[in-house]
């Protein structure tokens, strides 16, 4: 059964990207403008043709929302930016589930997992726990951020606009 799950979790194709809480508010809206935040937000949209690149959807309100990839160095504590995703709004609270629970929306969230993956109730919960598992960890230490990925469209001066 252990083996079983752990081959269906490094098959999903929705997964959980829980940001260490001494990671909040670290991230590439609060290092750009607002007029940079915006245009990246429009490129991610219009190149995966408005629609959510997980699972096709759109929102209701609005098609898709802007999802910041970051990969975790463990050893190196580096929060590091791999890229960018447009996701259809059910996708990016999976991918934030923590905040969904906080805002009531935890059980919408664990179904829409579930079925995106093709699980079962248990297996989305292990997956779950485990993924709290690591926030926890992760979120007991400090982390430098890389934003590296950005470096080819986004100027310094566009940069230090947001950050004054």
């Amino acid at each position: 059964m252990i083996s079983e799950t752990l081959k269906s979790w490094s098959e999903a194709r929705l997964t959980i990207e829980l940001v260490p809480s001494s990671c909040w508010y670290s991230n590439v809206r609060s290092n750009v403008s607002a007029s940079v935040w915006n245009r990246l937000k429009q490129i991610t949209s219009k190149n995966a043709g408005h629609r959510c690149e997980i699972c096709s959807g759109r929102g209701a309100r609005w098609p898709v929302e802007c999802h910041e990839i970051w990969h975790y160095d463990d050893e190196t504590r580096i929060q590091q930016l791999c890229g960018l995703v447009a996701l259809c709004p059910a996708c990016h609270e999976v991918k934030h589930i923590g905040l969904a629970r906080m805002r009531g929306r935890g059980e919408q969230a664990l179904k829409h997992l579930e079925r995106v993956n093709g699980w079962t109730r248990e297996q989305a919960e292990l997956y779950i726990e485990a993924s709290f598992i690591i926030w926890e960890r992760r979120s007991c230490h400090a982390w430098k951020l890389d934003l590296g990925w950005l470096d080819a469209g986004v100027s310094t001066e566009e940069r230090s606009d947001r950050a004054r």
